[in-house]
C-alpha cells in the first residue's frame, strides 16, 4: 500500500538511493548517528556559553543583589534569542537550500549558498542590533522588571546585542556545512566560541585590575568575544580546507539574487514564526515577571537552562536528520527521508524521556550548582523541572517533526500550526489565568507543558499526512 504523500516513483527509488561521500557508504542509522554526534558536542558547548554566564552571575553576588543578577542575567537569555530570530530563519533557508543541492550533486549551487549565507547572516544580525541599541529601555519597562535588575539588564544587553552580526554570519555557515554532511567543523568553532568565553568572562568578572571587576558587562564582554572568535575560526577552516566540496569561492561571495531569494523563501516563514514566538514567549515572561513570588523571573531561567541539557541530544539529532530529509529529497528518495525522520524520532524520544527523569533525581542538586545557597530559588525552580521531566516525550516529536519539516522547506506548513497552538495557550490561557490572579510559576509551566502536547499531536498527524514532503526550495 502506497504511503500518504509518497509517489511510486520515488518509494521504488529508496532502496537504490545512494548519497555522495562517506554517507553513502553507510546504513541510514549510521548516517544518522554519525552527523548527530558532532551536532550533539556542539549543542553541548552552546550549553555551556549560556551556563558559564548563569554560573559567573550566581557566584557574582548576594542576597538580593543577587536575585537581581540573576533576574537580569534571565532577561538576557530571552533577548539573546531575539538576536537569534533573523539568524535561525537564514540558517534553515541555507541549509535547506545546500542539503538539496548537495543530494543532487549540484555543488556550484551549494558553494553559492555558503557564500549568501554569510552576508545575509551577518545582515540579520546587525539588524537585531540596531533594534535592541534602539528599543532595549522599552522592552525592560514593559517586561515590568524590578529597578535593581533593569540596570543590570540594560548594560548586559547593550554589549551582548554587538555579538549579532558575528553569530549571524557564524549561525550560517555552520548550517550550510551541516547541510552539506560537515558537522565537524561547526563543532571544533564552538569549542573556540566556548573556551573563549569562560577565560574572557571569567578574567573580566573576577580577574585582577585593570581586567576584573566589570560585573555583567564584563560577562557580556566575555560572550561577544567569544563568538568573534568562533566566527573567524569557521571562515578559515572552509577556507584551508581545498579538498572539501563546500568552499569559498569569488562566484559564491559575489551577490546573487536568486539564491538569496531561494534562501528567503525557505527562511523568511521561520522568521515570522519564530518572531511570533518570541512576542508569544515575552507574554509569558511579563505574567512571571508579574507574579507575587519574589525570584520568579530568575528561577524560570534557571530551569530553562537546565532544561536545555534534555534537548541538546534532541536539536543534535534533529539536525542531523534535517540534512538527511533534505540530501535524500534532493536525491529523489521520499521513502528514505520519511525513514531517516522516524529512526530520529524514536531515537529523540527515549534519549530526552531519560534525561527527563534525571531531572526528578537530582533536581535539588542541580539548581544548587546554579544559584548556591539560594533556598529561594531552589523552591520556585524544583517543580518545573518535574513538569519539565512530564513533558519530555512531546517536547522531542516537536523537536524532531518541526526541524525535519522545516528541513525539506515546508516552513509555512510548521508556523501556521505552531502558531495556532501558541496564541491560544500561551497568550490565551494564560491571559485568562493571570487576569484572575489563578496562576503560579508552576501554573505557568503546565500550560506551556500543554502547548507542547497539543503541538505533538498536530504535527504527528501531519507528518503521517505526507503534504510536507513536497515543499519547493
Amino acid at each position: 500500500m502506497q504511503k500518504p504523500g509518497v509517489t511510486i516513483e520515488a518509494s521504488e527509488r529508496g532502496a537504490a538511493v545512494r548519497l555522495g561521500g562517506k554517507l553513502g557508504e553507510m546504513t541510514l542509522y549510521m548516517q544518522v548517528l554519525t552527523l548527530a554526534i558532532w551536532p550533539l558536542l556542539e549543542q553541548i558547548l552552546a550549553f555551556f556559553v549560556g551556563m558559564t554566564d548563569i554560573l559567573i552571575a550566581g557566584r557574582m553576588a548576594q542576597g538580593a543583589e543577587r536575585v537581581a543578577v540573576l533576574d537580569a542575567m534571565g532577561f538576557g537569555g530571552y533577548v539573546g534569542w531575539f538576536i537569534g530570530i533573523l539568524q535561525g530563519a537564514v540558517a534553515t533557508g541555507v541549509m535547506a537550500l545546500v542539503s538539496r543541492a548537495t543530494g543532487a550533486r549540484d555543488l556550484k549551487l551549494a558553494c553559492k549558498g555558503l557564500g549568501q549565507g554569510l552576508w545575509l547572516g551577518a545582515l540579520a544580525g546587525c539588524a537585531a542590533l540596531i533594534l535592541l541599541q534602539a528599543g532595549t529601555v522599552h522592552l525592560i519597562r514593559w517586561m515590568g522588571l524590578t529597578a535593581e535588575a533593569a540596570v543590570e539588564a540594560e548594560k548586559f544587553i547593550r554589549i551582548l546585542a554587538w555579538s549579532g552580526p558575528v553569530s549571524g554570519a557564524m549561525f550560517t555557515v555552520n548550517a550550510a556545512l551541516r547541510g552539506a554532511g560537515d558537522t565537524k567543523t561547526p563543532f571544533l568553532a564552538m569549542v573556540v566560541v566556548n573556551l573563549v568565553n569562560i577565560g574572557m568572562s571569567y578574567l573580566l568578572v573576577f580577574g585582577p585590575e585593570p581586567w576584573g571587576g566589570r560585573g555583567v558587562e564584563g560577562i557580556a564582554m566575555g560572550t561577544v568575544t567569544g563568538w568573534i572568535s568562533g566566527l573567524v575560526t569557521v571562515v578559515v577552516m572552509v577556507g584551508i580546507r581545498k579538498s572539501a566540496a563546500l568552499q569559498w569561492s569569488l562566484e559564491g561571495l559575489r551577490f546573487h539574487a536568486e539564491t538569496m531569494l531561494r534562501i528567503g523563501r525557505v527562511g523568511l516563514p521561520q522568521a515570522v514564526e519564530i518572531a511570533g514566538m518570541w512576542a508569544i514567549h515575552s507574554y509569558g515572561l511579563r505574567v512571571i515577571s508579574g507574579l507575587k513570588d519574589t525570584g520568579a523571573l530568575g528561577a524560570h531561567f534557571i530551569a530553562i537552562r537546565l532544561e536545555s541539557m534534555s534537548f541538546l541530544p534532541g536539536f543534535a539529532i534533529a539536525a542531523a536528520a534535517a540534512a538527511l530529509t533534505g540530501q535524500y529529497l534532493g536525491a529523489g528518495s521520499k521513502e528514505m527521508a520519511i525513514k531517516a525522520v522516524r529512526f530520529s524520532w524514536m531515537l529523540t524520544v527515549g534519549l530526552m524521556t531519560v534525561v527527563g527523569l534525571g531531572f526528578v533525581i537530582g533536581r535539588e542538586w542541580l539548581i544548587g550548582q546554579m544559584a548556591p545557597g539560594s533556598e529561594l530559588h531552589a523552591d520556585l525552580a524544583g517543580p518545573l523541572l518535574v513538569v519539565c521531566a512530564i513533558t519530555q516525550p512531546f517536547f522531542a516529536t516537536c523537536i524532531i517533526l518541526k526541524t525535519t519539516m522545516r528541513g525539506a522547506g515546508a516552513t509555512r506548513l510548521v508556523m501556521g500550526w505552531a502558531f495556532s497552538s501558541m496564541v491560544f495557550y500561551r497568550i490565551g490561557v494564560l491571559w485568562l489565568l493571570s487576569h484572575n490572579g489563578w496562576i503560579s510559576l508552576t501554573g505557568v509551566w503546565i500550560v506551556l507543558g500543554m502547548d507542547l502536547v497539543t503541538q505533538s499531536v498536530v504535527f504527528t498527524r501531519l507528518h503521517f499526512k505526507g503534504n510536507w514532503l513536497n515543499a519547493h526550495v
